[in-house]
């Protein structure tokens, strides 16, 4: 189905595997029109609870394909935003997905594999990852990703590396939020990974959906009225729903509620 990813299931988890190791998993229109059409597929698909986003070999995502950039610099900025509004959307497929994604970064991740790790919910890297917006290095800028990376990581940080356009360490990805948790090696990374999904299984997949979903219209919209009718609607309506009444039932009788055994 896909000719630049794989797509796995085990149970209510969907592995999302970067199979271009050969170019380090970098992006062409092939790969972008794959992911955004998998992305979608999983967000309709109820039996998926938690989506982790993986790659091939050494590399997460180098960013750009060189090749697939040399062609759109031939092209017309008409055909150039027409592309780059397809990656945009997606990052937007996956910035959006109603269900955990959990990032599994064994390597580099630069350019639009670091937009990734902004739309990814718990991103977890191995020690020797090196990240980076290098864009400026080669004349361009790290535009479609910017109101990603900019949401999770803040303007202070976005400005300095996006003018820097350097690659940091992990440690310091964790520093600024891109990344949440780091390991010695890929054995402790696939370890860590399987903890942190079971952990997400425990959990309602209503309220995570609406838990998603609030935070990005808390995001957009930050006047206090507005967030306090927001926050006051949401709540009562879960309240109220199938999985917030099954899930107060099963602590009131110290159980486990019924999707925790999906």
């Amino acid at each position: 189905m896909f000719t630049t990813l794989r797509l796995d299931r085990r149970g209510a988890v969907a592995t999302l595997t970067l199979s271009r190791p050969e170019v380090h998993n970098a992006f062409n229109e092939h790969m972008i029109a794959d992911l955004t059409a998998a992305c979608q597929a999983l967000a309709d698909d109820n039996s998926v609870r938690v989506v982790v986003l993986a790659a091939d070999g050494k590399s997460f995502s180098a960013g750009a394909d060189i090749d697939w950039m040399q062609r759109m610099a031939a092209s017309s900025q008409d055909e150039n935003r027409a592309d780059a509004a397809r990656m945009a959307e997606m990052l937007h497929a996956i910035n959006e997905l109603p269900k955990p994604v959990v990032a599994r970064v064994q390597g580099a991740a630069l350019g639009g594999g670091a937009g990734l790790l902004a739309c990814a919910d718990v991103v977890v890297a191995v020690r020797a990852a090196r990240i980076g917006m290098t864009e400026v290095k080669v004349g361009l800028l790290p535009s479609v990703i910017g109101p990603f990376v900019l949401r999770k990581i803040g303007g202070s940080w976005a400005r300095a590396h996006f003018l820097l356009g350097d690659r940091f360490d992990a440690a310091t990805a964790r520093e600024m939020g891109l990344v949440h948790e780091i390991v010695d090696d890929v054995a402790a990374l696939d370890a860590r990974v399987e903890a942190i999904v079971g952990e997400m299984l425990e959990g309602s997949p209503a309220a995570q959906a609406e838990a998603k979903h609030l935070l990005r219209a808390l995001a957009a919209d930050p006047d206090p009225a507005r967030q306090r009718a927001l926050t006051a609607e949401t709540i009562s309506r879960v309240r109220a729903s199938d999985e917030g009444r099954e899930g107060l039932r099963a602590f009131m009788e110290k159980r486990k509620p019924s999707w925790a055994h999906a």
